[in-house]
């Protein structure tokens, strides 16, 4: 019988989302940002991190403080400091990310984990089963490789219980800059088999397109600045998908 969540910092997040990969390089943590703009904006809601009476308060991204972020990165010294530690302390930070935090009132928590299916990863799901998550998102890019490794995370994610909403691919397709023609670089197709011999959801495709790399390593928000990019449907349809997967009444 699994506990029942206590109250705490979790307790006003209405839903949350871990993203997945077998592999590294596959873009999670590019599909974790903007499944979070997304979100945001379809109506879902440099810094330091400094303490509150309820712990660690994230950091907000956005004037209205409707997305927050919390990193490791945060916690360091130098931004060129390497993180060095064994199991247990990853895993120990990892839990007070979870019980520390004052994330106060939010609609999605999406959760960027490394790639894998390590120690890390369990202690992610053990610290989070508790509040139910919505489930997994998985990611995986087009090439035999990656639908290879991303393979035994939806094997993970049997064996510990955890729901996949489905799989995304991302880099299918490079847009030209010029003529705005998608050419496949990377093939294509692989995330969709993938899905269909798994058994779960398909969510959808995403390009390569040069104006979401720019717009990410300057902190823009692509979702609000290109609208006309071939990205931009693909990740709205994505988001639009997960927000269905919502329990009636609490999306």
């Amino acid at each position: 019988m699994e506990a029942a969540a206590e109250p705490g910092n979790l307790a006003g997040v209405r839903h949350i989302i871990l993203v997945l990969s077998g592999k590294g390089g596959v873009g999670k943590s590019t599909i974790s940002t903007e499944l979070a703009l997304a979100l945001r904006h379809a109506g879902k809601k440099g810094k330091a991190v400094h303490q509150c009476d309820s712990g660690w308060v994230p950091v907000f991204v956005d004037q209205e403080q409707s997305i927050s972020l919390m990193s490791v990165g945060f916690l360091l010294e130098k931004p060129d400091e390497a993180v060095v530690w064994r199991g247990p302390k990853k895993n120990a930070l990892i839990k007070q990310f979870v019980s520390d935090v004052a994330w106060g009132q939010l609609d999605y928590l999406v959760v960027d984990t490394p790639p894998g299916t390590s120690d890390e990863h369990m202690a992610v799901v053990d610290a989070l089963r508790p509040y139910s998550p919505l489930g997994a998102l998985v990611v995986t890019t087009p090439q035999a490789v990656s639908v290879g490794d991303v393979r035994r995370e939806l094997t993970f994610c049997k064996k510990v219980g955890l729901r996949v909403i489905g799989v995304v691919e991302n880099m299918s397709g490079f847009v030209c800059p010029h003529c705005e023609e998608c050419t496949n670089i990377f093939s294509r197709g692989g995330g969709e088999e993938l899905a269909r011999h798994a058994g779960v959801p398909f969510l959808g495709s995403v390009p390569l397109d040069p104006e979401l790399t720019r717009s990410l390593e300057e902190g823009r928000d692509f979702i609000q600045g290109f609208p006309e990019s071939p990205a931009f449907p693909a990740l709205s349809c994505i988001a639009q998908k997960i927000l269905n997967e919502a329990p009636v009444g609490l999306s």
